[in-house]
């Protein structure tokens, strides 16, 4: 099925025409006739598979064929979309900027880590669609910086991560500040539709049409997997081993600790590979610029925890590596998802090592079959010493010494909450 074939607004169809959408993915041929429709939708998708377009293309079709709710206000958003993550809602806000290219609606995401005065000063301007993290979205709501009494339609994104990153209690104080489920369009898209994801849907959802799109294999279909069994000191080795044999230049690696991505960033930098990390505590600014760098192509590389392995759209990353396995093997999926997006195929390569190797079992059982395992030969083990430390590796340690000193800052100076150093006491003059 083609876009031109839904009837969509002119604007709206012209800047799917620009940005070279043509054909309906699987998510979008199943949920699009139904949500374009009015109904609400609870819709399951491997990653990758656009369902963040079918939910941009419902949101901005509703408000170009629709009036506005009588009495509605410019901070009165007409449509909310709430994700669990700040990379998510600007990745979200980024796609849907190229949608509403040619329309007059306003747009407005919200999220921590940046200027809370400016984003709160911009509700001024009015907002259409509202874009944010279940916190911020809390914060100006309490402000009366905008009301949800006339808002037409509901996003969910990622509901499953919601619940993995404790976020439910917010979601559920936002959806009680919303229109009855009845005067309102509802959609939930998730990577997984899990007991307690379902629950939230019929609960806070009109009689929602449930979608499983692409049943059987929950992984793309383009992804090459293989797994290595290996031991803790080899993993490194064995990484340098194969990314120098597999040419990689556009590559994410995650690991479970912040402390090993610094490790591994920091060796991977000595041994000359362009590499930036990205972890919870990466301020915002940072965070944006690393991945900005990373889609130039300024870094090869991007080590990461799983804050970054959900809601991430970079075009042709080729390569993943679990350096190591994941504990939850929902979050196996999510990893390799970040390559093999919209059809391109892609590698994604597992090392099983003494301390994670407990978690293989159940990743297997989640993806309902085995990952091909493959040999190490003794050679690959055998990569060399590093070259003395480059611009790279000596930029991420002193981006570590200046956070580690900005943390003291923060505490106060010489361990005065005030910041202002103590006075020294005077000695007694009788022990002078």
């Amino acid at each position: 099925m083609k876009f031109t074939e839904l009837n969509l607004p002119e604007p709206l169809q012209r800047a799917i025409d620009e940005l070279g959408y043509t054909e309906l993915t699987d998510v979008q041929q199943a949920a699009l006739p139904l949500t374009l429709a009015g109904k609400d939708v609870a819709g399951q998708g491997r990653t990758g598979t656009g369902k963040t377009a079918t939910f941009l293309i419902t949101v901005i079709n509703r408000l170009l064929t629709a009036q506005p709710k009588p009495g509605r206000k410019p901070h009165h958003p007409r449509a909310l979309v709430i994700a669990p993550t700040r990379e998510l809602v600007i990745q979200i806000r980024d796609d849907a900027e190229k949608l509403v290219r040619h329309t007059d609606l306003k747009l407005h995401a919200v999220y921590g880590g940046v200027d809370y005065d400016k984003q709160l000063k911009a509700f001024e301007q009015g907002v259409d669609i509202l874009v944010g993290t279940p916190g911020r979205l809390i914060d100006y709501l309490k402000k009366k910086a905008y009301s949800l009494r006339k808002a037409e339609i509901l996003v969910i994104d990622e509901a499953d991560r919601m619940f993995d990153l404790g976020f439910i209690r917010d979601l559920r104080f936002m959806l009680r500040r919303l229109p009855p489920y009845d005067e309102r369009q509802s959609l939930m898209f998730s990577a997984t539709l899990s007991h307690r994801v379902l629950e939230l849907a019929y609960e806070h959802m009109n009689m929602p049409e449930k979608i499983r799109a692409e049943e059987g294999d929950i992984t793309a279909t383009g992804i090459e997997e293989a797994m290595y069994h290996t031991a803790m000191e080899e993993k490194f080795p064995l990484l340098v081993h194969l990314l120098r044999e597999m040419d990689v230049r556009r590559g994410m690696i995650f690991v479970n600790e912040k402390r090993t991505g610094e490790r591994v960033a920091r060796d991977l930098a000595r041994y000359g590979f362009k590499v930036g990390i990205l972890s919870g505590d990466v301020r915002q600014k940072k965070r944006m610029r690393i991945l900005e760098d990373f889609t130039a192509g300024k870094l090869h590389l991007l080590v990461a925890t799983d804050v970054a392995s959900r809601g991430l759209h970079i075009d042709n990353v080729t390569h993943v590596f679990n350096y190591d396995l994941p504990e939850d093997a929902e979050n196996y999926v999510h990893r390799i998802g970040r390559t093999a997006r919209a059809g391109a195929t892609g590698v994604a390569v597992s090392f099983s090592c003494e301390r994670f190797c407990f978690g293989l079992p159940d990743i297997e059982a989640y993806i309902g079959r085995s990952i091909p395992v493959r040999a190490i030969e003794p050679e690959w083990l055998e990569i060399g010493k590093p070259a003395a430390p480059d611009a790279t590796a000596e930029g991420l340690r002193r981006e570590d010494r200046a956070q580690a000193q900005e943390g003291k800052g923060r505490s106060g100076a010489g361990g005065d909450r005030r910041g202002r150093r103590r006075r020294p006491r005077r000695r007694s003059s009788s022990r002078a």
